[in-house]
């Protein structure tokens, strides 16, 4: 959390899913706004955060959103917000096939699962996207009009593909990624590896 430009943020917000590390103690006495799910999944972890926001008495304009794990440059959210602010973008996505990736950070299924799934969503919906990455910035309104529903795998993927139908300007930008602080569920298992793209995949599919 330390490394969040807090002059670019109003609020911070952890959202807990399930962890065993702490996580919503440690957001907390950070001075994050912390969050428990009890429910697993991605997806379900991020709408939490959207259900939370959606209460408030004052809406955001842009929402971040990126991992817990360390793998994302938080220093970079700048580069993520200046194409919503200053070209009117509807969704960016911090593309880690453009920028620097420390060694070891991506597993070759990850490079190959998004490889191949930012080349069959080319073909099927004519949108160039670099990368399907966690960290990626959106104007909240165009995020209402999504209408986000995966709860797992698929968050990531569904989000640029409803962004793609609605005709919302979407723009990649490079962003860093290093080796992510402790054991990945999704890449770090075969099932999980299996599980996230058969979701990916099926999602593409079903969005036609």
């Amino acid at each position: 959390m330390d490394e969040i430009p807090k002059d670019l943020v109003s609020e911070i917000i952890v959202v807990d899913n399930g962890s065993n590390d702490n996580t919503y103690e440690q957001a907390k006495k950070a001075g994050a706004t912390a969050l428990k799910e009890t429910r697993r999944g991605y997806g379900q972890a991020c709408l939490k955060g959207m259900d939370y926001i959606s209460y408030g008495d004052s809406k955001p304009d842009i929402i971040v959103f990126l991992d817990g794990d360390h793998s994302d440059y938080p220093s970079q959210m700048a580069d993520l917000i200046k194409p919503i602010i200053e070209k009117n973008i509807d969704l960016v996505i911090g593309s880690r096939a453009l920028g620097q990736k420390e060694k070891g950070s991506m597993t070759p299924q990850q490079i190959f699962g998004n490889w191949l799934a930012t080349g069959l969503i080319k073909l099927f919906y004519g949108v160039t996207y670099t990368d399907l990455g966690p960290f990626r910035a959106i104007k909240y309104d165009s995020l209402l009009a999504i209408d986000m529903q995966d709860t797992n795998y698929g968050w990531t993927v569904e989000m640029q593909l409803k962004a793609a139908k609605l005709n919302m300007k979407i723009l990649d930008v490079p962003v860093d990624y290093r080796q992510r602080i402790g054991i990945s569920k999704v890449s770090g298992t075969l099932k999980g590896t299996i599980m996230a793209g058969y979701k990916i995949i099926f999602t593409i599919f079903r969005y036609l």
